[in-house]
């Protein structure tokens, strides 16, 4: 038997014991009679490799988007699936287009819950993409509080070229997100002609998710632009309030 692959799929079935309590190094460690500098350096690992979330201000350790995904992500944020599903089924079923909802992981946008729709031509998104290059990514970017966006910009920094033609510096992103919240959704069409569209999903006064449609450009051409948004936005809204 490896040692160091034992103690990492320890600190995994430790964390899925109780997955809504984040726990501390030292606790983990504790438990597991393992020296802390040891059980942080896998630990380090399994957060890279997002098996596990570290969450900010030193709250502990939880399980990560990795891990929910072996069993089809249906155990991540259960309580925001849950809330948002039966939503996300209706709208599908009104617009016949795909339904996504995500939320944001770092940089990165990260679907946790997603209708399809009945079309044979379908637009399709990653179930993880660079936040700045999808629209619920800049969504649930423009909706942070200025601190938390302030601090976003300074740890992930700019987008890359190509993924927010809009947003080149930092006086331009700024521009764009406040755009975003004051029309209260966001949109991108890629250079593949995908248009998504996005708005916020609230937990009390919170962004916590976005919920998408996206559709092919040709189609959204011929699509009623303030009925997509306002079905959207409903959508969200009974999420929110089902959550709150």
């Amino acid at each position: 038997m490896i040692q160091v692959i034992n103690r990492a799929i320890d600190i995994l079935e430790y964390l899925a014991a109780e997955p809504e309590r984040p726990k501390p190094l030292g606790e983990i460690a504790g438990h597991l009679n393992l020296n802390e500098g040891t059980c942080a350096n896998i630990i380090k690992t399994l957060v890279h490799r997002k098996f596990v979330d570290k969450l900010e201000k030193r709250q502990g350790y939880c399980l990560g988007a990795r891990a929910y995904a072996l069993t089809g992500n249906e155990g991540y944020k259960r309580e925001l699936i849950a809330a948002a599903k039966k939503e996300m089924e209706k709208l599908t079923g009104k617009l016949n287009e795909n339904s996504v909802l995500a939320v944001l992981n770092k940089e990165t946008r990260l679907v946790i819950a997603s209708v399809s729709s009945t079309h044979p031509v379908q637009a399709v998104t990653n179930q993880e993409k660079r936040a700045y290059d999808s629209a619920s990514g800049r969504l649930l970017i423009g909706m942070l509080p200025e601190t938390e966006l302030l601090a976003f910009l300074e740890k992930y920094g700019l987008p890359k070229a190509g993924e927010w033609e809009e947003a080149k510096d930092k006086k331009s992103l700024l521009k764009e997100t406040a755009k975003i919240r004051q029309q209260g959704y966001a949109m991108q069409k890629t250079a593949g002609k995908i248009v998504g569209l996005a708005v916020p999903v609230y937990l009390g006064e919170k962004v916590v998710a976005s919920l998408s449609v996206y559709l092919p450009d040709f189609r959204y051409k011929n699509a009623n632009k303030n009925e997509l948004i306002d079905l959207l936005a409903q959508a969200a809204e009974k999420i929110s309030r089902s959550l709150g």
